[in-house]
């Protein structure tokens, strides 16, 4: 326990082709999905299983957390 999931989650973000927009306030980014054709933020410190898979389900994304 007390490990980040965010790498896993912008790997698996990646591999669905959203990317990179810039950066947000604090230690968030800013995401673009092509599956949903919306921004959403990421934050660089995502430490609840609940957290990450709701960044995914704003990426049009299924569960994977």
């Amino acid at each position: 326990m007390g490990g980040s999931f965010t790498p896993e989650l912008m790997r698996l973000l990646r591999e669905a082709g959203c990317y990179f927009v810039r950066p947000g306030k604090g230690d968030h980014a800013i995401w673009f999905s092509p599956v949903t054709q919306t921004h959403f933020p990421v934050d660089s410190k995502i430490k609840s299983r609940h957290t990450a898979n709701a960044v995914l389900k704003q990426a049009g994304l299924p569960k994977h957390f």
